[in-house]
C-alpha cells in the first residue's frame, strides 16, 4: 500500500549550522521517518556537526563541494539502491522547514503518487526583498518557458514516490539549477505537479544560505537566456529587414507590401535562428535533415499566422506597422519556445522512470 512506504527525508548539507541538528532531532522525535543528510564538501570545520548527526541519520559525505544538484543524487543513488519502495522528502538544511510541514509533504505524495508535490512558501513583505524578487522572476520565466504557472518555483521542500528516482536522476545539473531543470523537465514530460502551502520561514534574512545571485541564477537560467539570445538576435534581423523591405515595396499595395516584407524577411532570420539554436543553445545531435524539416514546418505555420495577425492588428486596432509587428512577435514567441523545445531540438533519448 502507498501509505506504508517508508518515507526518507534527504538533507543536502553545505557548511550546515546547529540548525541541521535541531532539524534532525525533531524529525527523528516526530516522526517514524529516515533521515539522509549529504555533506556536500564542507571540509573538516564542519566535521563535529556531521559527525552528531549520525547520531539522529544516515550521513553520505565527499571531500569537495561539487553543488547541491550533485548532493541530491547522491542521496537519490543511494536510496534507489536500498529501498524497494519509498517516498522521498527533500528538505534544506538551514532551518527554514518545520517538520510538520515535512509531514505534509510527505502524506501527500503519498496522495499523489505520480506527482511532484511542491511545498509553496507565502512571498509576502516580510520574506527578504532578494527572495522575493527572485522568485517572481523566476517563476515568470518557467511560466513563459513550460506554460505552467507554479507560485514558487525556487522551493527546497518537494517530495516524490520513489518510482521516480531514475528519472531523476537522469536530469542534468549539479547545482542549483538542478532543481530549475527538475521542474522543467516533469512539465515538459506532462507529469503532475503538485501546490501544498507551507509555513514561511526565514532566519536573519536568510543570511546562511549559500546561493549565489549572479552565479548560481545564471546557472538555473542558463538554457532560458541562450534561447531568448537566439531569439532577439533573430528577431533583431526579422525586424531590420521587415523595416528596409517595407521601404522598398511602399508603393506596392498596404497587403502586398506586407506580405512581401514580413516573408522575406521571416526566411531569412528563420534560417539564422535554426543554425543558434541547434548549434548553441540546445546543442542538438538529432538528425540535421529532420529538425530542418521540423524547423520549416514550425516556420511556416508561424509565418501564415504571423502575417493574419499582422495584417489583422494593422486594418483594425495598431494601424503603425511597426508597432503591430513587435506585438505580434511577441505573441508567437512563446509558441515557438515550447514547439522547438519539446518536440524539434529535444534529446533524442527521452528522460523515463524506467518503467
Amino acid at each position: 500500500m502507498a501509505n506504508q512506504k517508508q518515507v526518507i527525508v534527504v538533507i543536502p548539507a553545505y557548511e550546515p549550522s546547529d540548525e541541521l541538528l535541531t532539524l534532525i532531532q525533531e524529525i527523528r522525535s516526530q516522526t517514524p521517518f529516515k533521515v539522509i543528510i549529504v555533506d556536500d564538501g564542507s571540509g573538516s570545520r564542519y566535521a563535529p556537526i556531521f559527525e552528531e548527526a549520525r547520531l539522529d541519520a544516515y550521513v553520505i559525505g565527499y571531500k569537495d563541494n561539487e553543488g547541491k544538484g550533485s548532493a541530491l543524487k547522491t542521496a537519490f543513488s543511494y536510496i534507489l539502491k536500498r529501498y524497494e519502495e519509498a517516498i522521498i522528502v527533500t528538505a534544506d538544511s538551514d532551518g527554514q522547514h518545520r517538520v510538520k510541514d515535512i509531514v505534509a509533504i510527505a502524506e501527500a505524495a503519498k496522495q499523489h503518487p505520480e506527482a511532484l508535490v511542491l511545498g509553496i512558501r507565502s512571498f509576502d513583505k516580510q520574506v527578504p526583498v532578494r527572495s522575493r524578487f527572485g522568485n517572481k522572476i523566476t517563476s515568470f520565466i518557467f511560466q513563459l518557458s513550460s506554460g505552467i504557472k507554479i507560485k514558487d518555483t525556487q522551493t527546497g521542500l518537494r517530495a516524490f514516490d520513489g518510482k521516480a528516482l531514475n528519472y531523476l536522476l537522469k536530469i542534468p545539473g549539479n547545482r542549483y539549477e538542478y532543481e530549475m531543470n527538475m521542474l522543467m523537465n516533469w512539465a515538459k514530460d506532462q507529469k503532475e505537479i503538485y501546490e501544498k502551502p507551507i509555513e514561511t520561514i526565514y532566519r536573519n534574512e536568510n543570511s546562511s544560505s549559500h546561493f549565489h545571485p549572479v552565479k548560481d541564477y545564471f546557472q538555473i537560467y542558463k538554457e532560458i537566456i541562450k534561447f531568448s539570445c537566439s531569439s532577439l538576435i533573430a528577431f533583431l534581423a526579422d525586424y531590420i529587414l521587415y523595416a528596409l523591405l517595407i521601404v522598398l515595396t511602399n508603393s506596392l499595395p498596404i497587403n502586398l507590401s506586407i506580405g512581401i516584407s514580413n516573408v522575406g524577411a521571416r526566411i531569412m532570420s528563420a534560417i539564422l535562428n535554426y543554425n543558434l539554436n541547434r548549434k548553441f543553445v540546445f546543442k542538438s545531435d538529432n538528425n540535421v535533415l529532420k529538425t530542418a524539416l521540423q524547423y520549416a514546418a514550425l516556420a511556416a505555420g508561424i509565418l501564415v499566422l504571423n502575417t493574419l495577425l499582422l495584417t489583422l492588428l494593422v486594418h483594425t486596432c495598431i494601424t503603425n506597422q511597426f508597432v503591430a509587428k513587435i506585438v505580434v512577435e511577441l505573441v508567437l514567441f512563446i509558441i515557438s519556445c515550447t514547439v522547438q523545445k519539446q518536440i524539434i531540438f529535444k534529446k533524442a533519448e527521452k528522460i523515463g522512470e524506467g518503467r
